[in-house]
């Protein structure tokens, strides 16, 4: 096939822009895996727990760190007609002491979340070890297993108390971008009384609310907000993707690869517009001789294929590479995430070769006489 013969002709070239396809390719990648990672560990431990309804109060806002509800109000929304269960949350961040193997102890700021076990705002994301069942136990965050909270190591408030033991790890249910641990609420409300002696009550956070079957989250999320005064409850998926800070995040990223599937559009668009008028002698000699316009398009869109096809591989494989490596924010490739935006690619790469196909279809094959240099006439 021609379009083969010319690849293996122009090595150098073709090589050059499918590399530049592939750093841009790279790019998109990158910074919708780096927003996947941002968002789960601003919000992930509202994803995944086990209420499908959270309340809070009412001057929150929306955000967790400054709720503060009166106990009463875990009985009042459990009166609500369509509520099954509701249980305490419990949410802080303290400052905690814990040693990584083979390293000295270090203090760290790590979120603490408080749950009533096999009771709404359980965590559900458990990939190792066991949910905790007494006081003094702990699940923490697989993401930060080598900074100390490992399966089976033991962290204490830095202002002392009782000692935690981790005996679970969750996946990707971080809280506010810091190592996070859930414990039993009677632990939690320790760890508050150990921080603050002179506390007289320790107060939920937010109420998890588990509805009865077959009814809505988002009804009985309205229904608590009307009954229960000084409130405002929030579905889980409302929680994690109204809580502050997240929708400028997604905004920002947004705008950035937009930006980014713009300037490939073009490149790849401008590439093969330009190799077309380069090519548009042999090209209108072809057509001269008998090629028709469609055996011209078919090697163009092979070529099309061909380099937006080990861009992409390329791009994908730098972005494995560089996302094997642990750090305070982990990064995890989402397979759904790289065949979406391949999928998208390459319908904007066919998209964008549109001009170069149209230049092909205009070409005159009677134009040969009137080019000196195919041997026409001047």
């Amino acid at each position: 096939m021609i379009a083969i013969r010319e690849l293996r002709r122009a090595r150098l070239r073709f090589s050059l822009f499918a590399g530049a396809v592939g750093l841009l390719v790279y790019l998109i990648l990158f910074q919708q895996v780096l927003l996947g990672a941002l968002l789960q560990g601003f919000t992930g431990a509202l994803e995944r727990q086990s209420g499908t309804v959270l309340v809070y109060g009412a001057e929150a806002r929306k955000n967790v760190e400054g709720s503060v509800l009166p106990p009463a109000t875990v009985a009042a929304v459990a009166a609500v007609p369509g509520v099954e269960a509701a249980a305490p949350l419990g949410e802080g961040t303290f400052t905690i002491t814990a040693g990584a193997p083979g390293r000295a102890p270090e203090q760290v700021d790590a979120t603490v979340i408080g749950f009533v076990p096999d009771q709404p705002g359980t965590p559900t994301a458990i990939v190792d070890g066991r949910l905790p069942a007494r006081d003094g136990e702990a699940v923490a965050s697989r993401e930060d297993a080598a900074k100390g909270f490992g399966l089976g190591a033991t962290v204490q408030l830095a202002a002392g108390g009782d000692p935690l033991t981790v005996v679970g790890l969750t996946d990707r249910s971080r809280f506010s971008v810091a190592p996070t641990l859930w414990v039993p609420y009677s632990s939690y409300e320790r760890l508050r009384r150990t921080v603050n002696p002179d506390a007289t009550a320790v107060f939920p956070t937010l109420v998890a609310v588990r509805p009865t079957a077959g009814t809505d989250p988002a009804t009985v999320a309205k229904a608590i907000t009307a009954a229960v005064p000084r409130t405002e409850a929030l579905t889980r998926e409302q929680a994690a993707s109204e809580a502050p800070g997240v929708a400028a995040v997604k905004l920002s990223f947004s705008m950035i690869l937009g930006l980014a599937f713009l300037v490939v559009t073009l490149v790849i668009g401008f590439f093969f517009v330009i190799l077309t008028t380069q090519k548009a002698p042999s090209l209108t000699l072809l057509r001269a001789v008998g090629a028709p316009s469609g055996f011209l398009v078919r090697n163009l869109l092979v070529q099309v294929a061909l380099v937006v096809g080990t861009g992409i591989a390329l791009g994908v494989g730098l972005l494995v590479a560089s996302t094997r490596g642990g750090g305070a924010l982990p990064l995890t490739v989402e397979p759904r995430t790289v065949a979406v935006t391949a999928a998208a690619l390459a319908v904007l790469a066919f998209a964008s070769a549109a001009v170069a196909m149209i230049r092909i279809l205009r070409i005159d094959p009677h134009d040969v006489v009137g080019r000196p240099s195919l041997g026409g006439l001047a």
